[in-house]
């Protein structure tokens, strides 16, 4: 497909209002042997901007699956996927190369740092994979560090940092490029309850400050966070509804 009729179908079908839409998402893993098994069975949801979402599910129950699909980490089988009016469930790895550095901003449960680069460097490594100049990007990951409240550490590396600080610097990182959204998978999972704590309430901040959020996590306690949360088993939406604290 070429850039003018791409541009022609995201202008004309993209879902109004909406920072995510999938509909009837299927992801079917070839076993061999003619086995078949779909992970994901026609799935079908909406995320409106600056909602803030948790996404649970048992092992094996597709969430996985689906995160990495709304990550552009993988492709769908079947089915659309629309990301801040983009169709990227149409899109070649190298496409989803550039959405994904553009669109989303990653939180991890490892952190996913350079255990040799100060915390400054390693929030800077998305402009240095975009091409950003040197000076632009020193001065916008030092702001993305003020906005975790972790400036005053910006020059110690990840071996000298508490595990909250070494999320702080990967929250700073996925912001760095102002993603539409962003995707923590786990953010507490390496963390005591009182760090975990600190760092759901800096989501809680970052989703005052507009983020559209998605959280995926198997812990009831952390996805009640979130405003609305979504349960997927067997890979289809099992229940869909508020969460209880944010219930009216």
């Amino acid at each position: 497909m070429d850039e003018q009729s791409q541009t022609a179908t995201l202008t004309a079908e993209a879902p109004a209002h909406h920072m995510i839409a999938v509909k009837d998402l299927w992801k079917t893993y070839d076993m061999g042997s003619e086995q078949q098994v779909s992970a994901l069975r026609g799935i079908s949801l909406h995320i409106r901007r600056n909602e803030y979402v948790a996404i649970m599910g048992p092992s094996g129950s597709g969430k996985s699956t689906f995160m990495n699909i709304i990550g552009c980490l993988d492709s769908p089988t079947k089915g659309e996927y629309w990301l801040n009016n983009h169709l990227v469930s149409q899109l070649d790895d190298d496409e989803l190369a550039r959405i994904r550095n553009k669109e989303i901003g990653f939180v991890f449960q490892t952190f996913n740092l350079l255990a040799r680069a100060s915390a400054l460097h390693n929030v800077e490594l998305p402009l240095i994979y975009n091409g950003t100049p040197a000076a632009e990007r020193v001065e916008r990951a030092k702001e993305a560090l003020r906005a975790v409240n972790l400036d005053t550490r910006m020059h110690h590396k990840p071996n000298e940092l508490s595990g909250g600080q070494r999320q702080r610097v990967a929250i700073a990182r996925a912001l760095i490029n102002s993603p539409s959204i962003i995707l923590a998978d786990e953010p507490t999972g390496n963390l005591d309850s009182k760090t975990g704590i600190e760092i759901m309430a800096l989501f809680d901040e970052l989703h005052a400050r507009g983020n559209t959020i998605v959280l995926v996590t198997h812990e009831p306690d952390i996805a009640e966070y979130a405003h609305r949360v979504v349960h997927i088993r067997d890979g289809e939406i099992a229940s869909d509804e508020p969460s209880k604290r944010h219930r009216r």
